[in-house]
C-alpha cells in the first residue's frame, strides 16, 4: 500500500475517522493503530507479518530481561540475544542471495564446480528499518538510557507504527514510545503542519522523483551507450530523484503523524546545501546516520582510541552503512567510497570541520564541491553491476561531449525540479524549514496553488514504488 495511491488514502481516511471518534480513549486509539499498522504491512504480503511479530516479541522479552537482570553482565546475554536474533533474520532475508551468488561466482573463477540452482529469498519490505528500530530499544535499555514498557500492545505499536514502518524515519523508543503511552492532542497547528508536510512530500515524489526517474532509468538500464554529459545529467537527475523520493516519503510519514498528534523525527534537512562531507551526513537520512553513529561508530570506540582506530571505525561504519542499503557489491563500493572521503576529509581538516567560511564565494564553492562528490557516489549507488560502474565511469571521464540529448534532459531536470530548488534556497537562506507555514495567507495560498497545479498536471500516476522500499 503506497502513499501515492488512492487505496492508501481511502485506508487512511477510514482509520483517521475512527481515530477521531476514539479521541477520549487512548487504549482504543492504540489498538486501532496497531490493527491498522499490521493491515498496512500485510497488504504487501501477509506472510511477512510473522517476521514483524517475531522481532517484536524478541525485543519485548529481551528488554524486560535486560532491565531486571541482577548484573550488567547478566543483562548483556539478553542484549546479545536481541542483536544476534535480529541480525540473523535481517542477514538471512537480505543477504542470503548475495552471499550465495558471490560464492558461486568465486568458485567459477577458480575453476571449481558451483551450484546450478539457488534458493530465492524474497526481501520483506522495510525489514532494515524496523530491525534497526527494535535493536535501538534493547541497546538503550542496556545502556541505562530508558526503562522498558510492560505493555506489549503499546510496544508492538512502536515497532509497527504504519506511517514510518517501511521506509523510516528510524525512530528511537525514547522519542516515540512516550507518545504512544500518553494521550495525544490534535491541535490546529498540528493539522496545518500535517497538511503542509503531506502535500510537499507528494509533490517531491510524484512530480520531481517520478519524472526524473525516466532519465535515470534510461542510462542505468544498460541497453545503450551514453556520452559523459548525458551520464552527468542523469546523475544530477538521480540526486534529486532519490532525494525527492526518500525525503518525500519522510515528509508524508511526518505529516500523517502530525494529523494524529505524533511528532516523528526530522529525517532530511536541506542536505544538498551542506558545505562539507560531514555536514552532509548531519542533513541526509538523519535517523540512519545518527543510528550508525550512536550504536556502531561509538560502540567501536569512536574517536577515543587514537587516529588509526578512528579511521578504521569510520571505514567500518560507512562500509556497513553501505551494506545496510542493499546486498550488492555496488553498495559495498559506495560505502567504501564514503569511508575514504570522510577519512581524507578528517585528515585535511580538524575534527569539527570548517566552522567559518572566509567569504560567500568560498561557501558556495565548498557546497558545489560537496554536492559533486556526493553525486559521483550515486554512480556507484545506482549501478547494477561492477561492469556498469566501469563503463559509465569511463564515458563520464573519457568521452565527455555536450549533446542535444543532454541539453534536452537538462531542460527536463529544471522543468520538474525548479519549484523544489527555489523553495529550498529560500528555506536555506532564511534558516527555516517551516517557512511556508509562516507566510501570509496570500503567499501560502499561492504555494499550495502551484503545488496543486504541478501535481495535477505533471504528477506521475499509477503508484510508482518508493526507492527505499528495496532497502
Amino acid at each position: 500500500m503506497l502513499f501515492n495511491t488512492l487505496v492508501f488514502w481511502a485506508f487512511f481516511s477510514l482509520v483517521y475517522l475512527l481515530y477521531i471518534l476514539f479521541r477520549k480513549h487512548l487504549r482504543a486509539q492504540n489498538i486501532l493503530l496497531l490493527i491498522a499498522s499490521y493491515f498496512f504491512y500485510g497488504y504487501w504480503d501477509w506472510r511477512f507479518l510473522a517476521l514483524l511479530l517475531t522481532s517484536t516479541i524478541l525485543d519485548y522479552f529481551c528488554g524486560l530481561r535486560i532491565h531486571h537482570s541482577p548484573t550488567q553482565q547478566a543483562g548483556k546475554k539478553f542484549l546479545i540475544l536481541s542483536v544476534v536474533g535480529n541480525l540473523t533474520i535481517l542477514g538471512f532475508f537480505k543477504y542470503f542471495n548475495f552471499f550465495v551468488e558471490s560464492t558461486a561466482w568465486l568458485l567459477q573463477r577458480m575453476g571449481l564446480p558451483a551450484p546450478d540452482y539457488f534458493l530465492r529469498i524474497a526481501l520483506p519490505i522495510g525489514i532494515s528499518f524496523y530491525t534497526f528500530q527494535t535493536m535501538s530499544y534493547t541497546i538503550d535499555i542496556y545502556r541505562g538510557k530508558m526503562s522498558p514498557t510492560r505493555d506489549f500492545l503499546n510496544f508492538a505499536l512502536f515497532v509497527s507504527f504504519f506511517p514510518q514502518l517501511v521506509a523510516g524515519p528510524i525512530e528511537r523508543a525514547r522519542h516515540l514510545l512516550p507518545q504512544i503511552l500518553n494521550p495525544r492532542q490534535i491541535t490546529p497547528r498540528f493539522l496545518r503542519e500535517g497538511i503542509y508536510l503531506i502535500t510537499w512530500g507528494l509533490y517531491k515524489k510524484v512530480v520531481v522523483a517520478d519524472n526524473l526517474s525516466r532519465i535515470v532509468d534510461k542510462v542505468f538500464a544498460g541497453h545503450a551507450t551514453f556520452y559523459g554529459s548525458e551520464i552527468l545529467v542523469s546523475l544530477y537527475a538521480f540526486a534529486l530523484q532519490v532525494y525527492g523520493d526518500f525525503s518525500g516519503y519522510s515528509d508524508i510519514a511526518r505529516g500523517l503523524g502530525r494529523l494524529m498528534g505524533f511528532d516523528i523525527m526530522l529525517n532530511f534537512n536541506l542536505p544538498y546545501f551542506a558545505r562539507n562531507l560531514r555536514e552532509f551526513w548531519r542533513r541526509w537520512h538523519i535517523s540512519l546516520s545518527t543510528w550508525l553513529r550512536d550504536y556502531l561508530y561509538i560502540s567501536l570506540g569512536g574517536n577515543r582510541r587514537g587516529k588509526i582506530i578512528t579511521y578504521r571505525n569510520i571505514l567500518l561504519t560507512m562500509l556497513l552503512g553501505g551494506l545496510w542499503h542493499g546486498a550488492g557489491w555496488n553498495f559495498v563500493l559506495w560505502g567504501f567510497y564514503w569511508g575514504i572521503l570522510l577519512v581524507v576529509y578528517r585528515l585535511i581538516f580538524k575534527p569539527d570541520g570548517i566552522k567559518n567560511q572566509a567569504n560567500r564565494f568560498t561557501g558556495v564553492l565548498s557546497t558545489v564541491v560537496t554536492f559533486h562528490l556526493v553525486t559521483f557516489g550515486y554512480l556507484l549507488f545506482r549501478s547494477t553491476s561492477l561492469n556498469q560502474i566501469i563503463s559509465l565511469s569511463s564515458s563520464l571521464f573519457g568521452n565527455f561531449q555536450i549533446t542535444p540529448l543532454s541539453i534536452y534532459w537538462l531542460g527536463q531536470f529544471f522543468f520538474f525540479s525548479w519549484f523544489l530548488i527555489v523553495i529550498e534556497i529560500i528555506q536555506f537562506k532564511k534558516g527555516d524549514l517551516d517557512l511556508v507555514l509562516h507566510l501570509s495567507p496570500g503567499w501560502r495560498g499561492l504555494f499550495y496553488l502551484i503545488l496543486a497545479f504541478m501535481i495535477i498536471s505533471f504528477g506521475v500516476t499509477g503508484g510508482k514504488e518508493f526507492v527505499y522500499f528495496q532497502f
